[in-house]
């Protein structure tokens, strides 16, 4: 069954987890337009996408902004209990959703949803407790290839979904 909500961490999923400051104290991330594609994927089949981050970061801001992601949560200190008001909002249930996250701060969300995923150079004890993960290291895709198990789980392709 297609995931009502996909939520997603972004630091250490969608980057590499390396922040990166200039001289003038300004924080760069860098992402990779894969993920992008995974993004339009769930827009095309209408479904919803939610970013959850413990970073108060504008650059994450921005990259929700350009992939018209509706639900961008910064300085997240409780991802469980802001799925679950999510959740509450759209009409649904933690079953009803698919998380991938890839650290400590994830793992209680990651444990209460319906089908979970974390990239592969996440630490051991939080691959462990998923249902999938990546082949893709963070920041390299791991995002669009959990959205493409998504649907291949399905019956979809990449292909079908992307017309």
């Amino acid at each position: 069954m297609l995931p009502k909500l996909v939520i997603t961490d972004i630091d250490g999923v969608w980057t590499d987890g390396g922040m990166y400051y200039t001289a003038h104290g300004d924080v760069m991330k860098r992402f990779s337009v894969k993920d992008g594609w995974g993004v339009i994927f769930l827009h095309r089949l209408h479904i919803p996408v939610a970013i959850m981050t413990g970073e108060h970061s504008p650059v994450v801001q921005r990259r929700a902004e350009k992939l018209q992601i509706a639900h961008c949560y910064l300085n997240v200190k409780d991802k469980l209990a802001q799925a679950q008001q999510l959740c509450t909002e759209l009409g649904i249930t933690l079953a009803d959703v698919a998380a991938i996250g890839d650290d400590l701060n994830d793992l209680h969300l990651l444990r209460a949803v319906g089908f979970s995923a974390s990239p592969c150079n996440t630490p051991e004890y939080i691959r462990k407790e998923v249902d999938y993960v990546t082949a893709a290291h963070g920041g390299q895709g791991a995002f669009r290839e959990f959205v493409e198990k998504i649907l291949a789980e399905n019956g979809l392709s990449p292909l079908e979904v992307a017309g």
